[in-house]
């Protein structure tokens, strides 16, 4: 069988992995300069990615398209690729809520374009342990591009939305309890009842207070990009009959230190907790 081609929308930190791995199982990657900064023409020239410059020639010349983006941009993506005239397989990979993944299925089928919803599970994929799980009628095909590794690729089945529900799911406690810790240590702080509370932290286990600054300062590099994903949660819940305010309080949390993103290094804790007695802008 020819090798499969494969565009990437758009290789960022996760999705140029992905697109590394559609490599190792054979297949011939592009991507569209169009519009990208320097740091995203770096990781694709470095992963050995071939640019096309224009998403239109992107969709002239894929088989399959795989948007990784930020949750707020999903819509936007999928509607760049119908505006392009795109009529193969378009999977979306990104952390968003069941229905509105299953709303752009339906965008996308009136177009004439075959949809595949996917989850991502973990970080960066260049070694062992991150899942990309997919769903929807083509779900086993666009799992055949993967074949070498190291990222796993999981088919849930033919029900559009299944995939997305499990990433929901998964990165509702992962994600949000980092939230929640964020928020426990900026409250112990402003009461003065911090180092008291690592105390009594130390007493289940000596090494959970280190852990939880560790996650609370190493978080803030992404937080401008979970504060949608908190958002995605919520909706998810409440369309299970769930309350969703818990993420929507955890998208205040991160929203409040998306202002350290790009910054050039780790923010000390005095810095995050400070930001996080801040309402965001």
């Amino acid at each position: 069988m020819a090798a499969r081609t494969i565009g990437i929308l758009h290789p960022g930190q996760m999705g140029v992995s992905i697109a590394a791995n559609a490599k190792n199982g054979g297949c011939r990657v592009l991507w569209a300069s169009d519009g990208r900064g320097e740091e995203t023409t770096g990781r694709a020239e470095k992963a050995g990615l071939k640019d096309v410059r224009t998403i239109a020639r992107l969709c002239a010349e894929c088989d399959v398209i795989l948007s990784v983006c930020p949750p707020h941009a999903a819509e936007d993506v999928a509607d760049s690729v119908v505006s392009a005239g795109f009529t193969g397989t378009f999977v979306d990979a990104n952390a968003i809520a069941p229905e509105r993944s299953r709303r752009i299925a339906e965008k996308l089928k009136s177009a004439g374009v075959a949809f595949v919803d996917g989850g991502i599970i973990g970080g960066p994929a260049w070694k062992p342990g991150t899942v990309l799980y997919l769903s929807g009628p083509a779900a086993d095909d666009v799992a055949s591009c993967f074949g070498d590794g190291p990222l796993e690729v999981v088919a849930l089945g033919d029900e559009i939305g299944r995939a997305s529900a499990l990433k929901m799911c998964f990165a509702a406690y992962t994600k949000g309890t980092t939230a929640l810790l964020s928020a426990i240590l900026a409250t112990a702080d402003r009461l003065g009842v911090r180092d008291d509370l690592n105390a009594q932290w130390k007493r289940g286990d000596p090494s959970f207070p280190g852990q939880t600054e560790n996650r609370v300062r190493n978080v803030t590099a992404k937080a401008w990009r979970f504060a949608g994903e908190m958002e995605e949660i919520a909706a998810t819940f409440r369309s299970a009959g769930l309350p969703g305010e818990f993420h929507d309080a955890a998208a205040e949390v991160y929203r409040r230190t998306a202002r350290f993103k790009d910054a050039p290094e780790t923010p000390t804790l005095a810095e995050v907790l400070a930001a996080l007695g801040r309402r965001a802008d």
